[in-house]
């Protein structure tokens, strides 16, 4: 499905062969990936967990994002509500709308199964730009304090600043009632695909 498609943008599903071209990029800017991750979201998008989109920028693979249905895990786990995992733009394609573009149509997409969408983002440096892009989109922490792997790191605790160190965050998408008691809706609709 398409979902985006400008002169230089074009938003679709992932395709197998996307796995392999994203896996190698971000070796070659010095990330530590492995294709299983890009695998592991196409096998959920086959059995109909979640959604997985990519950004195409002039014909060149350049960002991805997955709305999983239902969170899983952390403090929005079990509770039917959609959860944004494992977004990125590569650095070379940043700073060209990419990510706004990927986000604004994950938050439709999450619009289709709840009035909210929740996410978790890392606290090293290297989440610095989504951490700054959550926050001006609207994003609020849950309050439960930060998750090390899948569980709340206690006060005082020792942890290491790793990609498993986690403040989850949630965004209201439709207001719950308007002036005379019907629902509100503050995001578009999902256009329909080729």
């Amino acid at each position: 499905m398409i979902y985006v498609r400008t002169d230089s943008l074009l938003i679709r599903d992932m395709k197998t062969e996307d796995a392999q071209t994203i896996t190698e990029e971000e070796i070659a800017q010095g990330w530590h990936q492995s294709i299983d991750k890009y695998l592991t979201r196409l096998e959920h998008q086959k059995q109909g967990l979640c959604i997985s989109l990519v950004a195409e920028y002039k014909g060149c693979a350049a960002g991805y994002i997955n709305v999983y249905k239902k969170s899983i895990e952390g403090p929005f786990g079990n509770r039917d509500i959609p959860e944004i995992v494992d977004f990125g733009v590569l650095e070379k394609y940043r700073c060209k709308g990419i990510g706004t573009a990927l986000m604004d149509q994950a938050e439709l997409i999450a619009g289709q199964y709840a009035d909210r969408v929740c996410l978790g983002v890392g606290l090293h440096s290297g989440y610095g730009s989504a951490q700054r892009m959550y926050a001006k989109r609207g994003y609020i922490p849950d309050g439960s304090g930060v998750w090390y792997g899948n569980s709340v790191c206690p006060p005082y605790e020792q942890c290491s600043n790793n990609d498993d160190l986690v403040l989850y965050m949630s965004k209201v998408l439709r207001q719950q009632n308007g002036e005379n008691g019907e629902k509100r809706d503050t995001q578009k609709r999902i256009p329909s695909g080729d």
